[in-house]
């Protein structure tokens, strides 16, 4: 039995969400943020010496990192669903998204996010940010210009790990500025999967989006 050390509001509601699609059996085992600081509880350190969200046990294995516990879970559990034959062109372009998500988009978010919280003491470094929130979300929003999924008609392993990139330019509320996001953001959410995943998962601050 797969089991998902979950965090609220954070990364691994993603996995929750791949696991629902893949029809995958799995136990949650669910931690909540200090109310203050927001952090992460120091029992997830006894799971993982970083102490960070998400992180599975599929028996005596235990991943960590979003894109390898995506990529892990496809190969040992998708039983070839949400992910392009191993060696096509199109597996090439989906390998580019699972570390693109973490490894350059989601960074001016974060900064975003961090940066805020300093008042004025921030003011200085937010242009910079957010020119690079305008380059990598307009790249997203231009990858997605007249199809519906990353990869083209069909959902795939892709859309869940950058759905997180999504959902947070929301919260931001820039939505708006980026249609195509926008409408990729509202029709992941309306899926039966997604929405299972939600009502497992428990609360989800990052699921609002732009009036």
């Amino acid at each position: 039995m797969i089991v998902v050390h979950h965090l609220n509001d954070s990364r691994s509601q993603r996995i929750l969400w791949l696991l629902e699609e893949l029809g995958a059996p799995y136990e949650i085992k669910r931690y909540d943020r200090d109310a203050a600081s927001r952090l992460a509880p120091p029992e997830l350190k006894a799971v993982h010496p970083l102490g960070k969200s998400p992180v599975i046990a599929d028996g005596d294995r235990t991943v960590h990192e979003s894109g390898a516990i995506i990529d892990y879970l496809v190969r040992r559990h998708g039983g070839g669903r949400l992910a392009p034959a191993l060696g096509s062109d199109a597996y090439e372009t989906y390998l580019q998204w699972l570390h693109y998500a973490e490894g350059s988009a989601m960074l001016p978010l974060m900064l975003n996010m961090y940066v805020a919280r300093l008042g004025d003491a921030g003011a200085p470094l937010h242009p910079r940010i957010q020119s690079e929130m305008a380059n990598h979300l307009g790249y997203v929003d231009g990858a997605l210009q007249g199809r519906d999924w990353l990869l083209g008609d069909e959902l795939s392993a892709a859309d869940i790990q950058m759905s997180f990139v999504g959902e947070v330019t929301g919260a931001f509320g820039q939505l708006d500025r980026y249609p195509n996001i926008k409408a990729w953001v509202a029709r992941f959410q309306t899926r039966p999967a997604y929405k299972a995943a939600l009502e497992k998962g428990g609360a989800y601050s990052f699921v609002r989006q732009d009036a």
